[in-house]
C-alpha cells in the first residue's frame, strides 16, 4: 500500500493524455484448480481452449440477442471514452469502454461475420490467440460493470454485458479469477461471501445485542433463524463485523425494534451479495439466489428485505422474480415458487430494499429522530452504480435516488449534494465494484477512485463536508481502503442507516 500513490487531481475534468500499456501488467490473481472445480469450471486452461471459447461465444450470441446487437452497433464515436473512471485514472487507452469492447468485438468479427472471415484485416478482425486471451483476462478484469458509459452511449451499448460475456467465456475454458470464484464457492459451502459459519454468526449477533444494550439501555434484538417472523433480512455479510458496515446493521435492527416489526436473519442464507452476476454465469447467479428462497420458505416469512448492498439490490430487483419466484413473474410450473408466492404478503413490494422499508415507516410516522445527533456530520451522498443504473425503489421513476436522500434529510440537518454531473444516473463508480475489490488490484482501485475523489474534494473545500453516505457494502469497503491514500480519514464514509442509528429514538417495543 505504501508503494501506491493517489494520482493527482485534474485541474480541468478533460480527457487525460494516453499512456498505452499503462495497466497491461496489472492482473488479478488467476483461480487455482481447487477454486475452479469447486464451482464446476475446468481447473486450468483446457487444451482445446480456442475451440471451446469460440463455441461459448457462439452460444452466448445465440442466447442473448442484445450481445450480438452490441457487437454490431458500435460506430466508435467516442462518446464513452472519457466516461470510465478506470480510463480517467489509469490513462490506459484499453480501459476506454469502446476499446475494451473491441477486445471481444475484433474476435467476434473474425469468427461470426462474413467480412471478418474473408477480409479480416480490412474490418479489424483478429484471431483468438493465447496473447489475445491474456489481454481479455487483463482488461475485462479492469471493468467494474458499472454501466456509466452506457448512459452516455447514443446506441445504448451495455459494456457490462460484454464484460460479463467475456468473463463467462474465460471461466468456461478454465481461466477464472481467484477473488470472485473463491467467494462464490464460500457461498455454496457456508452461505455467505466471508465464509462465516452459523455459530460464529450467532456469537456475533449476541455480541451486538450486548453492545447496543450498553450504548442505549434498550434490548434491541438481532434474531437468527426465527420461524414465523414477518421480515427476512438478507444483507451483505460485511454488515456482521466490519466497520462501518456493522453500524448500518445496528440501524436496521433499531428500525425494526422501534416499529415493532418481527424480523430474522438466516444462517443458511446470510448473504445478499451475488457474485454470479459479476462473472456473467446464470447457473451461479441462480444457485446463490435460490438460498434466499429456501430460507424464506423454511422460516415462513411474509416479507423479504435487502440490506445496503448495491449489486445485491440489482440482483434482487431485476432477477429474483424469475430466478426464485420472489416478486412478480414467478414460473407457474415451479411448485416452490408458487408456494412462496402464496406465503408472501403482497401488500408490500417483494423484495423490498431496507431504505424503502425505513422511508415507509418515516412517512407513516412510526419513527422519531433527534436530528441533532448527526450535527457533527456535514453529509453528502454517493449513488452506488447498481442501485443508480440497474434498479429502482418506491413506485416512481427515480425513487432509488430520492428515497435514500429523503432518509438522510429526515435524520440529519446538514446535507450537501455533489456535482450533479457525477451523481444519480451519472454517478461515478467507487472503483472497487464488479469483482475488483481485491488487493491484487489495489493500484487499479486507487486510480479508478480518482473521479469520485475529485468531486468529493470540491464539496469538502466548499461546504466542509466530513461524511459521505452510501448504500453499498462494496462502496464502503472500497472507500475505507483507498480514502487514506487520498488523505482522508477512513471513517468519513458510512451507511445511510448508520445515520439512522445515530438519530433514532427507541421505545420499548
Amino acid at each position: 500500500m505504501a508503494d501506491i500513490a493517489a494520482p493527482a487531481y485534474r485541474i480541468f475534468p478533460i480527457i487525460p493524455a494516453l499512456k498505452p500499456g499503462a495497466m497491461e501488467n496489472v492482473r488479478s490473481f488467476v483461480a487455482n484448480e481447487k477454486i475452479q472445480t469447486a464451482i464446476g469450471f475446468p481447473g486450468q486452461l483446457v487444451e482445446d481452449w480456442h475451440d471451446k471459447a469460440i463455441a461459448k461465444m457462439g452460444e452466448l450470441l445465440g442466447k442473448y440477442r442484445s450481445l450480438r446487437v452490441f457487437m454490431d452497433a458500435c460506430v466508435h464515436c467516442g462518446a464513452c471514452s472519457d466516461k470510465c473512471h478506470y480510463f480517467i485514472g489509469t490513462q490506459d487507452p484499453k480501459n476506454m469502454p469502446v476499446a475494451r469492447q473491441d477486445l471481444m468485438r475484433s474476435v467476434y468479427r473474425r469468427y461470426f461475420t462474413l467480412p471478418g472471415k474473408m477480409f479480416p484485416a480490412l474490418v479489424g478482425a483478429r484471431d483468438l490467440t493465447k496473447e489475445v486471451l491474456d489481454e481479455w483476462y487483463t482488461y475485462f478484469w479492469q471493468c467494474s460493470e458499472c454501466r456509466r458509459c452506457s448512459v452516455f452511449c447514443p446506441y445504448g451499448i451495455d459494456t457490462a454485458e460484454i464484460t460479463m460475456a467475456a468473463r463467462e467465456i474465460l471461466d468456461t475454458v478454465g481461466y477464472g479469477q481467484k477473488y470472485s470464484n473463491e467467494i462464490i464457492g464460500k457461498v455454496h459451502r457456508i452461505g455467505n461471501n466471508l465464509g462465516l459459519p452459523g455459530p460464529a454468526l450467532a456469537d456475533t449477533l449476541e455480541g451486538l445485542e450486548e453492545d447496543v444494550k450498553d450504548a442505549t439501555g434498550v434490548d434491541v434484538r438481532f434474531p437468527l433463524d426465527v420461524k414465523g417472523a414477518e421480515v427476512l433480512l438478507i444483507t451483505p455479510s460485511a454488515d456482521f463485523f466490519a466497520e462501518p458496515h456493522i453500524d448500518s446493521l445496528i440501524g436496521y435492527a433499531k428500525v425494526f425494534h422501534a416499529t415493532g416489526t418481527s424480523w430474522t436473519l438466516s444462517s443458511m442464507s446470510s448473504e445478499a451479495g451475488n457474485f454470479g452476476m459479476f462473472i456473467g454465469n446464470y447457473d451461479q447467479l441462480r444457485a446463490i439466489a435460490m438460498r434466499i428462497r429456501t430460507a424464506a420458505l423454511e422460516l415462513g416469512v411474509k416479507r423479504i428485505v435487502i440490506g445496503e448492498c448495491g449489486h445485491a439490490w440489482r440482483v434482487a430487483y431485476s432477477f429474483l422474480n424469475t430466478l426464485t419466484g420472489v416478486g412478480d413473474g414467478a414460473d407457474a410450473n415451479d411448485r416452490f415458487a408458487q408456494m412462496l408466492q402464496k406465503q408472501l404478503d403482497h401488500r408490500y413490494k417483494q423484495p423490498s430494499h431496507i431504505c424503502e422499508f425505513t422511508w415507509d415507516m418515516i412517512q407513516d410516522e412510526r419513527l422519531s429522530f433527534d436530528k441533532e445527533k448527526n450535527d457533527k456530520h456535514i453529509i453528502t451522498f454517493h449513488d452506488s452504480c447498481n442501485v443508480a443504473r440497474g434498479s429502482r425503489m418506491g413506485n416512481y421513476a427515480g425513487g432509488q435516488f430520492e428515497i435514500p436522500r429523503n432518509i438522510i434529510r429526515a435524520v440529519a440537518n446538514n446535507f450537501v449534494e455533489m456535482n450533479p454531473a457525477t451523481t444519480r444516473e451519472k454517478t461515478f463508480c467507487c472503483g472497487g465494484g464488479g469483482g475488483l475489490l481485491t488487493d491484487d488490484l489495489l493500484e487499479l482501485r486507487v486510480k479508478g477512485a480518482l473521479p469520485r475523489m475529485e468531486v468529493l474534494q470540491n464539496v469538502v473545500d466548499e461546504h466542509s463536508v466530513n461524511f459521505m453516505a452510501t448504500i453499498c457494502a462494496i462502496c464502503k469497503a472500497q472507500f475505507t481502503k483507498i480514502m487514506p491514500i487520498y488523505g482522508y480519514d477512513r471513517r468519513m464514509v458510512g451507511g445511510v442507516h448508520q445515520l439512522v442509528s445515530n438519530a433514532i429514538l427507541l421505545g420499548d417495543k
